[in-house]
């Protein structure tokens, strides 16, 4: 078969039907303006009749399939008898530069749907999955608005910042044991060879060049040399007070984008019930010049509040303006002096 490592038989492989994917490979980022600017990572779905689109899709979309199909089909599931080994999801990341997440996760992403795609037809057949790689409309009437540079050979020159650097002075490592890649984006290696390090993946997997050639490998295949620099990242953090009959605690909330728009009401309303779902009734505002509590009600009222924030932020990576969180039917803390 064409497909490498399949987990299922031939004969029901043959039995699927031809609009199934079958291999998946993401062709690039684009990014989106919102509330807070996010990427889409732009699919090329391969399937098994000799199809090929394109799809678009946020982390979150990959993270909400996975935890679907963990509770289907994990080992811990009790919902039912059919259990197998499902590949490794990323975490989230809630700090760093989008860009440069969104970058990071491309390798990662792409090994976890060449794995979720290898696995038996049942999996395949799943319509979690096949949703999430089917070709909606806004999918066909959405552009791409680069080349899809990564639909390219990923094999590429060192990078010419990293080749004005003395070797001596280049993070790098000594290969442990040979190391062939199973995949475009994977950098194969023998023992012995020295890998000079670019970027960090996660906590497992590194990017590097060996012989002209750049790609991801596992950092249990190497000896560390002169380990890569540790990268100063910036966190966006939201303040909220959230008010309680007897006492007010402080809840501060990591974002994974930089807010860059003024969010609208239901935005707001949103990321409050998902940061804190243990709160069922909760009610926003926000303290005025004169130290009144305001009850936000729509989206006129939160940009009243951002274009009061004249207050420095708490610290640098938090944003200026603040949420109060309140019950509905808790009127007194707008009877409290400022």
């Amino acid at each position: 078969m064409s497909l490498p490592r399949q987990l299922r038989d031939e004969s029901d492989f043959a039995q699927l039907p031809d609009d199934v994917p079958v291999f998946a490979h993401i062709a690039d980022i684009q990014e989106k303006k919102g509330w807070s600017n996010y990427f889409m990572f732009l699919i090329s779905v391969k399937t098994k009749g000799g199809g090929n689109y394109l799809i678009y899709r946020r982390y979150n979309q990959f993270y909400d399939l996975h935890a679907t199909l963990e509770a289907q089909y994990g080992p811990e599931s009790p919902n039912s008898t059919y259990r197998i080994s499902l590949p490794i999801m990323p975490g989230k990341v809630y700090v760093g530069n989008k860009r440069n997440i969104a970058e990071s996760r491309i390798p990662i992403l792409n090994i976890y749907m060449k794995s979720l795609l290898s696995l038996p037809t049942r999996v395949l057949l799943d319509k979690d999955v096949r949703l999430f790689f089917y070709q909606t409309t806004d999918d066909k009437n959405t552009m791409p608005s680069g080349r899809l540079r990564r639909l390219r050979p990923p094999t590429r020159r060192v990078r010419s910042d990293s080749a004005l650097i003395p070797n001596s002075e280049r993070p790098r490592a000594e290969a442990l044991y040979d190391f062939m890649g199973n995949h475009t984006l994977e950098l194969s290696f023998s023992k012995g060879d020295l890998v000079y390090l670019l970027s960090r993946i996660n906590t497992d997997w590194l990017e590097g060049t060996v012989h002209d050639c750049t790609g991801i490998f596992p950092q249990s295949y190497i000896k560390i040399i002169k380990d890569l620099p540790d990268k100063i990242v910036t966190i966006s953090w939201l303040r909220c007070y959230l008010h309680r009959e007897d006492r007010c605690e402080i809840r501060d909330i990591a974002l994974e984008d930089d807010i860059k728009v003024k969010p609208s009401f239901q935005e707001l309303l949103e990321l409050i019930r998902k940061e804190l779902p243990e709160e069922e009734e909760v009610v926003l505002n926000y303290r005025d010049d004169n130290g009144d509590m305001i009850r936000l009600l729509d989206d006129q009222d939160v940009g009243v509040m951002v274009s009061q924030s004249h207050r420095p932020p708490v610290r640098k990576t938090f944003i200026p303006w603040q949420l109060h969180l309140t019950h509905p039917d808790n009127f007194g803390v707008y009877e409290q002096c400022k």
